[in-house]
């Protein structure tokens, strides 16, 4: 009987299992899907994201087969605005490290196999529980007809839209964001080699960044409704998305599909208008349309039960910051977990852990409404003023450096 049930198996629940498992807890994690994630969504790891990964040995694992992004560019009419370097970001990893979360999700499966071979449930959809004492009751249902499991306390990374976070109904801070994005993966036809890229331009801002495999992703910001009719895209909560797939409904967070007459071609050709690089439409290997939100939940830990991840707090996916909160909610929750399994006075812990989690989550969103703001359209006078002003902070090497802390969440 499971001591701990974590109800998600995306990055962030395996990431928890892993730590509880070598704490000596004992874990059952329940996921939705069946198999791993086929598309890549969030790909961007950052310094301290990393620095918790090697808690559980596979950072180096990860860095291996990833890009480390050690500079970004900014470029605007043709012209480089600004540099920024992350060389000082970090003692230990002074980069953030672009991997798909195809690879990254298989490899913190791999590692919570090895500290315990049945620990991941695949096929279960969570449909609810209950509190009885000093445990709690999950109920599930499965290919073999329903299942249930008992424990101790119950964890849900289970995404943005978190069936455990429904049942509890709790209370959520919600803001919509009126920007939409098209994403997509193709062969790398550029010179920027290892460096992010980021053109700002009067139609809206473009983003590039290396992947492994000489490939890299383009994410075009859509200046109006695109061709075909109004936007079909989603809230891609994190990302591209950062949780695990044990509710109900579609996928939690990134593939709500191309708007509407928008495909391939479509996005190498804003690529082009923009930038003026030649992107080959028949090397796409992904494509995504997404939209921005924010969602935070008020309580993150009501009875035995706490949400982490998306499941608490949902942060616009522009600046890849989602999954990596959703990493550093389980650093800080493990030791409380070990606590409260024997028996001490965990209450004030849990509070405080509530509370730090919640404002580096707002933290984060207020990151990325500076991020999204940065690349919205704007045209004659006004753009060049901003790109300006961004061309001559950035030369300021104190301002480059705080800059550079804050997009790598330090």
């Amino acid at each position: 009987m499971a001591e701990v049930l974590i109800i998600g198996g995306g990055p962030v629940g395996l990431f928890m299992a892993a730590l509880l498992l070598q704490s000596g807890v004992s874990v059952r994690v329940l996921e939705q899907r069946t198999g791993g994630e086929r598309h890549s969504r969030a790909i961007g790891i950052h310094p301290p994201a990393l620095k918790a990964l090697e808690r559980i040995g596979v950072a180096r694992e990860l860095i291996g087969q990833g890009v480390p992004i050690r500079r970004g560019v900014a470029v605007g009419g043709g012209d480089l605005l600004a540099e920024m370097t992350f060389a000082g970001v970090s003692d230990s990893f002074p980069f953030v490290l672009s991997l798909p979360q195809t690879r990254t999700e298989a490899v913190l499966e791999q590692r919570v196999r090895e500290l315990d071979s049945g620990a991941v449930h695949r096929g279960v959809r969570f449909t609810g529980m209950r509190e009885d004492g000093g445990r709690v009751t999950v109920e599930g249902s499965s290919s073999a007809g329903p299942v249930r499991y008992s424990a101790a306390l119950v964890i849900a990374a289970d995404g943005v839209r978190s069936a455990v976070r429904t049942q509890q109904g709790s209370a959520v801070r919600a803001k919509d964001y009126p920007d939409r994005y098209l994403m997509g993966d193709f062969a790398d036809s550029t010179s920027f080699g290892p460096d992010a890229a980021l053109f700002l331009e009067p139609g809206g801002i473009v983003e590039s960044f290396p992947l492994p495999g000489k490939l890299r992703r383009w994410v075009v910001r859509l200046d109006g409704s695109p061709p075909g009719g109004p936007a079909d895209v989603g809230h891609a909560g994190g990302g591209p998305a950062d949780g695990g797939h044990a509710g109900g409904g579609p996928a939690d967070g990134g593939h709500a599909g191309a708007a509407s007459g928008m495909d391939a071609r479509w996005l190498t050709e804003r690529v082009r208008e923009r930038t003026g690089i030649y992107v080959e439409p028949g090397s796409n290997s992904m494509l995504s349309g997404f939209g921005a939100r924010s969602r935070l939940v008020r309580h993150m830990v009501t009875g035995r039960t706490v949400l982490i991840g998306d499941a608490a707090h949902e942060v616009s996916p522009i600046g890849g910051q989602g999954m990596n909160l959703g990493w550093l909610d389980a650093v800080a929750l493990a030791p409380l977990v070990c606590d409260w399994l024997q028996g001490a006075a965990v209450g004030a812990g849990l509070r405080a852990f509530e509370r730090s989690r919640q404002r580096a989550a707002a933290r984060a969103a207020g990151q990325s409404e500076l991020n999204m703001a940065l690349g919205r359209p704007l045209a004659g006078g006004p753009l060049r003023v901003r790109n300006r002003a961004i061309a001559a902070a950035a030369a300021l090497p104190a301002v480059n450096a705080f800059a550079a802390r804050r997009f790598t969440m330090q």
